[in-house]
């Protein structure tokens, strides 16, 4: 329940951390963070309704899509290794316009790991900066489908079993 006696329900699709950092902090700034985030959706190999993920920032004068597919494009690779396959497909995410998922060739099918895009002029505007000087782009990978394709893990729901022996292989 906030301050007023309004209830309150967690961001979807993103965590607090973004929002509060702009909030709080003149551009230009790039941050990278990890940030917890609530999902309404089932749970399998690859699904969890609750799940942490690594969000970025990057507001700026002039930012641009560009720059957006080579930074997620650079860290792909560098993380996967150099045969990673990697494509950008346009989806609507309410604080971004345009919007991106971004997925990953694993496993003999195409698995999102990430949603992108620049952020809306609204987001900017709510934050506190004027969209007319600031633009910025915002992504969020979930860390647990990082771990499956790092690392080969079959099934998501492994991490949160508690399973030393799955633990202690990394």
């Amino acid at each position: 329940t906030g301050k007023g006696g309004e209830r309150l329900v967690p961001r979807t699709h993103t965590s607090g951390v973004q929002v509060r950092y702009a909030e709080s902090h003149k551009p230009p700034f790039k941050i990278i963070v990890p940030g917890k985030v609530f999902r309404n959706e089932a749970t399998d190999a690859t699904h969890e309704a609750q799940f942490h993920q690594f969000e970025g920032l990057y507001v700026n004068k002039t930012v641009s899509m560009a720059e957006l597919k080579g930074t997620l494009e650079k860290f792909f690779v560098d993380f996967l290794g150099p045969e990673t396959k990697i494509r950008f497909r346009s989806s609507y995410f309410g604080f971004v316009e345009p919007g991106v998922e971004v997925d990953v060739w694993y496993k003999n099918r195409w698995l999102e790991v990430c949603g992108a895009g620049l952020v809306h002029p609204h987001v900017l505007k709510a934050a506190g900066l004027d969209p007319k000087a600031w633009k910025g782009f915002a992504f969020g990978m979930g860390v647990d489908r990082l771990v499956l394709m790092r690392y080969g893990v079959d099934d998501v729901r492994h991490l949160y079993s508690g399973d030393l022996r799955l633990i202690n292989q990394f």
